[in-house]
């Protein structure tokens, strides 16, 4: 694979947690790419260490040996602040639960990332409204997070986590909270944001519709990523 189409690479990956009983191995030396606009679906067991691998790859938690390449960068030989700074501005994330603020309106929830950053508030919402257009929520712009259904809650929280056009897009059972209508708007929707930001989206789940959609789909067994064919 050519680096230059690269987004996302891992290079003997390892991870491990100390019970009372004994040591848990939960990533066994794992390497993994990801092409820039690709999209691939982690699936897996319960308990497995899907999740464990998001967070590595999102720089939320760190391996015990190996490393994480994102557009090139060795995240993992970042200081604590930059790989901070790096993680805001490169990498978005959207979980199974929403996350959003309930006192702030879809906008203002939207904006957050950006203001927090120092960005002015005029230029924070012009973003935030087009990134909400996108998701098919401009009519939904100054309602609480208490009005919105939980589909639209989500689609706030996707435009949240696009704010800042990442390259990557780490999703988290994004439609394990939804029921079937909302959760197969939001597989679509993830899909054409996949093809408009042309970014990379790696997609933890159990759910085979949305698995089916990605490019690829990997699954986590014991400690070690297979392909499937």
């Amino acid at each position: 694979m050519n680096n230059q189409t690269m987004c996302l690479q891992t290079q003997k990956l390892f991870k491990s947690y100390q019970s009372k009983a004994e040591k848990i191995e939960v990533l066994s030396g794992i390497n993994f790419e990801a092409q820039k606009g690709e999209t691939v679906a982690v699936i897996g067991a319960s308990g497995i260490g899907k999740s464990t691998f998001l967070n590595i790859l999102g720089t939320l938690d760190q391996p015990d040996s190996g490393q994480v390449l994102i557009d090139g960068h060795d995240v993992f030989a970042f200081s604590d602040d930059v790989r901070s700074r790096f993680r805001s501005k490169s990498i978005g994330f959207v979980f199974q639960f929403h996350h959003l603020l309930p006192e702030f309106n879809a906008l203002e929830n939207t904006m957050m990332p950006l203001l927090i950053q120092g960005a002015r508030r005029k230029a924070a919402s012009k973003k935030a409204k087009e990134i909400l257009d996108i998701v098919h929520l401009s009519h939904r712009l100054y309602h609480r997070v208490t009005e919105l259904s939980g589909g639209e809650q989500q689609r706030v929280a996707v435009a949240r986590a696009l704010i800042h056009h990442p390259s990557l897009l780490l999703a988290d059972e994004p439609t394990g909270n939804l029921d079937q209508k909302s959760s197969e708007y939001v597989h679509s929707l993830l899909k054409q944001l996949n093809k408009h930001f042309q970014m990379t989206l790696i997609v933890v789940t159990h759910n085979m519709t949305l698995a089916s959609i990605m490019d690829r789909c990997v699954t986590l067994k014991d400690g070690q990523l297979i392909e499937k064919i």
